[in-house]
């Protein structure tokens, strides 16, 4: 069944390493933060440094992609010739969020950390410090046809999400709370018809809910940049999942005290 235009943008997939490369990955991920180490459990550690009662913290990180509370700076590098205003702009809103937390995002000549590309493929990424298992030949982020007459909007809403990934935040939309409302024969047809995903990739970014041992955050948050905007056409109750356009007060506060500034 072809795709067919649809009012509700998705479109964003999470990437994820062949098997082959997960425990490499592992080992990175705890030589970057360790706590990242698979023995944490139920994270009860971890959790009790970010969630003290009450704290309003809504999205979520993965343990296992966590770059750690130091401060860090990481390089973009763009795969194909790119404008130089195209690429500050792209940066100016990938460091949106180091306007709440200590990762900043720098340009370089060299290969990036992050290396973005433009070509068809939609938009995705990698999560974490998953992108340092990722060839420096192929990019760890995709933002196809972005260009400076994109929306300002549009920047907001996909790059900001993107760049999110990179700091290891899944997507909202998968917590527990959230997938439950979502009717998965309704998701099925919903998704084939409007993204053109078979089930495979519906069960893998829609319906399968994130392990709360394995995350940082309390309850979920419908409007987070992270979350998708998702139809009534698709849930339960008959009632959208809202979905966020820009980073919110909780993703900014969230960020701020997993990655927190001097």
């Amino acid at each position: 069944m072809p795709k067919t235009k649809s009012p509700i943008e998705v479109g964003c997939l999470i990437k994820t390493l062949p098997k082959s490369e997960l425990v490499n990955a592992a080992r990175t991920a705890r030589q970057i933060n360790p706590a990242n180490a698979p023995a944490m459990g139920p994270t009860a550690a971890v959790r009790g440094r970010f969630n003290a009662p009450g704290d309003p913290m809504r999205i979520a990180v993965l343990t296992a992609k966590y770059w750690g509370p130091q401060l860090r700076k990481l390089t973009v590098s763009f795969m194909e010739s790119t404008p130089a205003d195209l690429q500050e702009r792209i940066l100016s809103h990938m460091n949106a969020w180091n306007k709440c937390g200590g990762i900043s995002f720098t340009l370089t000549k060299g290969t990036g950390d992050v290396r973005i590309s433009r070509k068809a493929g939609g938009y995705w990424s990698y999560l974490g410090t998953d992108i340092f298992h990722i060839p420096k030949n192929r990019p760890t982020m995709n933002l196809e046809a972005f260009s400076m007459s994109t929306p300002e909007s549009e920047y907001k809403r996909v790059v900001r999400h993107e760049t999110g990934h990179t700091l290891g935040f899944p997507h909202e939309h998968m917590r527990k709370a959230l997938v439950a409302r979502i009717d998965p024969a309704k998701a099925y047809r919903w998704f084939l018809a409007n993204q053109g995903w078979d089930k495979a990739t519906v069960n893998a970014q829609v319906l399968t809910s994130l392990k709360e041992a394995d995350i940082m955050g309390t309850a979920p948050d419908q409007t987070s940049i992270m979350c998708y905007q998702l139809p009534g056409l698709i849930t339960k109750d008959g009632k959208p999942i809202t979905g966020g356009l820009d980073i919110n007060k909780t993703d900014c506060g969230f960020c701020g005290s997993i990655y927190p500034k001097p």
